[in-house]
């Protein structure tokens, strides 16, 4: 078996790596950050990189070794942020210049803060689209966040360059957002493992907002592993987000290796048919394969929930902006103008009925968990398209490609439920595509189960050093 680069190694690897002193905490973060520099000009995942930060915080790390000290769980490990999440002495520019001339934030993201008390080293924060809503990975201002198995093919968005970054080997493990899917989307596209836990479970205090009733945090990793126990280290209530949940930690780390047995898992049906999909059909058929599932379950009201989301989040979205609207029209991306001018004019019935339709799309939702303890769905409908495109094939119908990419992702995203989304790759365009796994509310450990269990069956992330000729340049 052919060892992984260093920068594919898993947390446990690195971290053993570091105590048992075969390569300094120094090291380790100026290989990442030098592999950085010569893949960043390309990928454009990066927006903002910080080397004296991440070195001040190796040192300290090293010093604590050579002085005999405890070492967190997560001693050295690198990791990024999607530039929504604020970091102490820089402006949070949420993909848009219109926030350039902010203040810069006074402290950190409360889940920076706790990934570097478990030991974590932040590189820097990763590029999106603009305020959030997108799903393409493309940006009017800062640039296109490229696909690292093919050049020129969308990222995903909105947390394109955290999943871009993950994928490349140029950050083990990063944070994101969803609101409609900007985690599973990129998730999908770029062949990694990404979480959206339960609405309320991660507190989202010190990010950037964009819809308050669907916006969650999560991450992205190469490993479910890795996935499971960064997860677990930065659960934790906080009383300065209203949605924050103040309940039990779960621990899915000690779980993952639990399997399948005695677990009830179906396909779902009806709205999530991938009959006119033929690559998310691929993906789903080998999933259910390897999990032996031969069940499908229907989801009422799929259609209703999800338009009530598309309505919840061009409302709230405009309403927060409503005075850039006003005052600086012309800097937004007019793929984002023109939602949230649309937005902005919905009448406020409309905003009261969505939400009323989404609360009856989740008791609906529920109830087929009284059936099954997992439901296995698309997440995305096809690998990623080319930059520029516009239009998508959706049930035999030309459709706008940016908002359909959530096809799959967004009526979950508005109930609120927990998906983890495992690659797949695509054998006839070589490119991956993602298959959520999707759980009650607050069980993380079934979905991170399952998808352990599959990655194990061979189901893990592709390297694109395999795949794409730039990796091949001699630049790494």
């Amino acid at each position: 078996m052919v060892e992984a680069p260093l920068h594919f190694k898993t947390i446990s690897e690195l971290t053993l790596l570091i105590k048992e002193k075969k390569i300094t905490s120094v090291e380790l973060t100026s290989y990442f950050l030098e592999r950085i520099r010569n893949l960043n000009p390309t990928l454009n995942a990066y927006s903002l990189i910080c080397d004296d930060r991440a070195l001040k915080k190796a040192q300290q790390i090293d010093k604590i070794i050579k002085n005999g000290g405890k070492l967190g769980p997560l001693a050295g490990v690198p990791f990024a942020v999607k530039n929504l999440f604020d970091i102490k002495g820089n402006v949070t520019l949420a993909g848009s210049k219109i926030n350039y001339d902010n203040k810069v934030a006074k402290q950190d993201a409360i889940l920076i803060r706790r990934m570097e008390r478990e030991g974590a080293i932040l590189l820097g924060a990763t590029s999106m689209g603009e305020f959030a809503y997108d799903f393409t990975g493309e940006n009017i201002h800062f640039g296109n966040c490229q696909n690292p198995h093919k050049l020129g093919y969308m990222s995903g968005g909105s947390s394109s360059g955290s999943a871009s970054a993950t994928s490349a080997g140029i950050a083990p493990i990063s944070l994101g957002s969803d609101t409609n899917g900007s985690i599973r989307v990129p998730a999908s596209f770029c062949g990694i493992f990404g979480l959206k836990p339960t609405y309320g479970r991660l507190p989202r205090t010190g990010t950037y907002p964009f819809v308050d009733s669907l916006d969650h945090l999560g991450l992205f990793a190469r490993n479910i592993p890795d996935l499971s126990q960064c997860f677990d280290l930065i659960q934790g209530f906080d009383e300065k987000d209203h949605v924050c949940i103040d309940r039990e930690n779960i621990d899915t780390h000690s779980q993952i290796g639990l399997g399948i047995k005695n677990l009830r898992i179906a396909k779902a049906g009806g709205y999530f048919s991938t009959k006119n999909f033929p690559q998310a059909k691929k993906a789903i058929d080998k999933v259910c394969e390897s999990l032996s599932v031969n069940s499908t379950v229907n989801i009422d009201g799929t259609l209703e929930g999800r338009a009530a989301a598309y309505i919840i989040t061009n409302v709230e979205g405009s309403s927060l902006h409503r005075d850039h609207l006003k005052k600086n029209l012309s800097d937004f991306d007019p793929d984002t103008r023109d939602r949230f001018i649309a937005g902005a004019m919905l009448p406020g019935s409309w905003y009261v009925r969505s939400q009323q339709v989404r609360k009856w799309f989740k008791e609906k939702f529920l109830t087929k968990f009284n059936e099954v303890d997992i439901i296995i769905a698309p997440a995305t409908p096809c690998t990623a398209p080319a930059m520029g495109q516009k239009k998508i094939l959706i049930n035999q119908q030309e459709e706008l490609l940016r908002p359909n990419l959530g096809y799959f992702t967004q009526p979950i995203s508005a109930i609120g439920l927990p998906s983890c989304v495992i690659p797949t790759i695509d054998e006839e365009s070589q490119l991956p595509i993602g298959v959520q796994i999707i759980a009650p509310p607050w069980r993380e450990d079934l979905c991170l189960r399952v998808a352990n269990f599959l990655e194990k069956k061979g189901f893990s992330s592709p390297s694109p050093v395999e795949n794409n000729p730039f990796f091949k340049t001699g630049k790494i």
